[in-house]
């Protein structure tokens, strides 16, 4: 089912960052958001999350949608299996999943080490593993290679594709090439609403 939005309005914080917004995302589609800083894309994956409640229109085949944002959602008190297990239970998908999870994103040589322990790019990797034990709803997707290494992009990129192949849908907030030839990319600036100068960008979205 393709996740479709008819005149959508977004605010925070009291104030609506953009208005009119309408698109539609196929199954094996990914849409890249761009737009400068503070121009409302945050704002606008936490809207489709269901996590901000939107002003105006309306949002259809964003349910079991997973937002991946600024924070990388994980329990610095557990291990990498055990906060992926924890997510496994949640979306009751199981240990395959979460031994997926790991291979995807190469993390079976951390699984017994608490996230605290782990290097920022290590943190990112067992955040966005979250996706894939997330089962097959839309993925929203905040800058998600921050504090990725070369590689690790790479590898990112190739888990977002198999997403696609399989008929997920992506959103994404990046300004990095992915290499996703079947990407579409939505300009928010037009969309945005003048003399907001709300710096968006810097909230961190999360999984609450």
């Amino acid at each position: 089912m393709a996740m479709t939005v008819t005149d959508l309005a977004c605010a925070r914080g009291g104030a609506t960052l953009l208005s009119g917004l309408t698109f539609a995302v196929a199954p094996g589609e990914a849409l890249v958001l761009r737009g400068p800083n503070g121009a409302g894309k945050t704002t606008l994956l936490r809207t489709l999350a269901g996590l901000t409640p939107a002003v105006a229109g309306r949002i259809h085949g964003a349910e079991g949608a997973v937002l991946a944002g600024h924070q990388d959602a994980v329990k610095p008190t557990l291990t990498v299996e055990e906060n992926l297990t924890f997510w496994a239970d949640v979306f009751a998908t199981g240990s395959k999943a979460v031994q997926g999870a790991m291979r995807a994103l190469d993390l079976q040589p951390l699984a017994d080490r608490r996230a605290a322990e782990l290097s920022a790019g290590q943190r990112r990797r067992l955040g966005l593993a979250r996706l894939v034990v997330a089962g097959p709803g839309p993925w929203l997707l905040d800058e998600p290679t921050v504090s990725l290494d070369a590689a690790s992009v790479a590898r990112f990129a190739g888990l977002v594709g198999q997403h696609l192949a399989q008929g997920g849908i992506t959103v994404i907030a990046t300004h990095i090439d992915l290499g996703l030839p079947q990407a579409r990319v939505l300009d928010v600036g037009p969309y945005r609403r003048r003399n907001v100068t709300v710096q968006d960008d810097a909230f961190a979205g999360r999984i609450e």
